[in-house]
């Protein structure tokens, strides 16, 4: 199953190779968090939230579904799986269904798995995750330096706020969070082509204690690498 172009901007800039943005299909892309009930706090506060969230869940875990909403509407087969993060940079992303790929770095380079492909693809982090969704809520907690942020009105019991990049090439036109009882409920971010990138998350858990392991990755025996 080859990978999906939304690594490209989700997780690194537009640095990545061509040899990782080729092939790529519509059916994984890259995240947010729907995090637990709790009734929704009033509309206009969806930025200090937002902020009040990368100051208090310095690391978490959960589930994820993704799914893309192409520019005609339709949808493709969500994909589904579970994640943890430890501020700053490091991130588990691991999608069990329909096909199994594994996103994993550990602050200093971040490693792609595609189990179908036999193939892992392994890129510096540096600053090029700097202004991507992944580092909006996952990253240094320096938001306002890499993103314009505004408030978006309240809608589905979610108070959303607006982050558009401030880097040219950040690869994505803009994302919206959409917030409740001070967690992201939904992410959904846009292309230039119209698409749409929706992440609901469940059961997360922001004390969550996460062993350093998660966040280490060896490519099995007999894989390509590819850099």
């Amino acid at each position: 199953m080859p990978v999906s172009a939304v690594l490209s901007y989700f997780f690194v800039r537009s640095s990545v190779p061509a040899a990782l943005a080729s092939g790529l299909s519509g059916v994984w892309l890259a995240l947010v968090l729907l995090f637990g009930a709790g009734s929704a706090q009033a509309a206009g506060d969806g930025v200090a939230q937002l902020k009040q969230f990368v100051v208090q869940a310095p690391q978490a875990s959960g589930r994820f579904s993704q799914t893309l909403v192409k520019g005609d509407g339709a949808t493709a087969r969500p994909s589904t799986g579970v994640f943890a993060y430890a501020r700053p940079g490091k991130f588990r992303w691991d999608i069990q269904k329909p096909y199994e790929q594994l996103i994993v770095t550990d602050g200093t380079e971040l490693y792609f798995f595609d189990k179908d492909l036999e193939q892992v693809t392994i890129r510096p982090v540096s600053e090029a995750m700097s202004a991507t969704p992944a580092a909006l809520l996952f990253g240094s907690g320096e938001i306002d330096k890499s993103f314009t942020l505004s408030e978006d009105g309240s809608e589905g019991g979610l108070a959303w706020v607006l982050a558009l990049p401030q880097a040219k090439d950040a690869g994505f036109e803009r994302l919206r969070i959409g917030m409740r009882a001070g967690l992201p409920a939904r992410m959904e971010v846009f292309d230039a082509f119209g698409q749409q990138t929706r992440f609901d998350f469940e059961g997360i858990d922001p004390k969550a204690v996460i062993a350093p392991d998660q966040f280490r990755f060896t490519p099995p025996a007999g894989v390509d690498i590819v850099r």
